[in-house]
């Protein structure tokens, strides 16, 4: 990891010093640092609004932006998103130094008047509805699939990474060994055509080379997102060396219960 950025977390662990405001969910020298910050802001109508920072510092930071996902109980999911691409274009002015708590203070200032704009839902008269109807009518659904193996991997990825990117899904294709996992996030209806396509297309390859279609496919959990999943901004395939790894990616998208149905696949 660059001094710059060894420095820069430093201070923010100095900052961030109150019970539970900083954590680093994950290091690794290919993907970066993935790091929780948990501050608060004040929002519409100048309520004290609770923020939940998960900052990507990826390995050529900073001089390209972090990756940001934002979650907060009184927020919709349109809101959070609306927060996070804020944030990002803030982030872009702030390239080849040390962002992180600039972009955390600009949050703090600016949340009320993001939350204000028309096209995330605010304004007085959003605020009055229920956080539970205003997040009714998301339809962000999230599913996590398990593959038995790949054997012609190469192409069965580039196959699962097209698939993602034309139904508009976002998530991860995680591998840790021999075990592969797909967690896909988006409309249910997108998600439910990419399992027809897994299901039904010759994506893979059998023990004599043979085009094959999927038959060893199980879905481990089929359901709405909830307020505390992480809204996935892109679709990445990543390889883990260490369970903790792995682990730390399911904090990082709030599934932490989740996680123990993965533990069963690894014993």
């Amino acid at each position: 990891m660059a001094e710059l950025v060894r420095e820069e977390l430093q201070a923010l662990a100095a900052i961030f010093c109150g019970p539970h405001e900083w954590e680093v969910l994950s290091r690794s020298e290919t993907d970066g640092t993935v790091f929780r910050i948990l501050t608060r802001a004040q929002g519409l109508l100048d309520a004290d609004t609770p923020l939940e920072l998960v900052f990507h510092l990826p390995v050529h930071y900073p001089s390209c932006p972090p990756r940001v996902a934002v979650n907060s109980e009184p927020l919709t999911r349109a809101q959070c998103a609306a927060v996070e691409e804020r944030m990002l274009e803030q982030a872009q002015s702030l390239l080849m130094g040390p962002m992180v708590h600039e972009l955390v203070l600009w949050v703090q200032q600016n949340l009320r008047h993001i939350l204000d704009q028309p096209e995330t839902g605010g304004g007085r008269q959003k605020c009055a509805v229920s956080a539970s109807a205003a997040t009714a009518g998301d339809g962000l659904w999230l599913t996590l699939l398990h593959l038995d193996h790949m054997r012609a991997r190469g192409k069965y990825v580039r196959t699962v990474q097209k698939w993602a990117a034309d139904l508009g899904l976002t998530g991860r294709l995680m591998f840790l060994g021999r075990t592969i996992l797909i967690l896909l996030q988006g409309e249910r209806n997108n998600i439910k055509d990419y399992l027809v396509l897994q299901k039904s297309s010759k994506v893979d390859v059998d023990s004599s080379g043979r085009k094959c279609k999927e038959k060893m496919l199980s879905v481990l959990f089929d359901s709405e997102a909830q307020r505390e999943h992480r809204r996935f901004l892109e679709f990445e395939v990543k390889e883990y060396s260490a369970l903790d790894e792995l682990r730390a990616e399911f904090e990082a998208a709030g599934l932490s219960r989740l996680f123990s149905q993965v533990l069963g696949l690894l014993k």
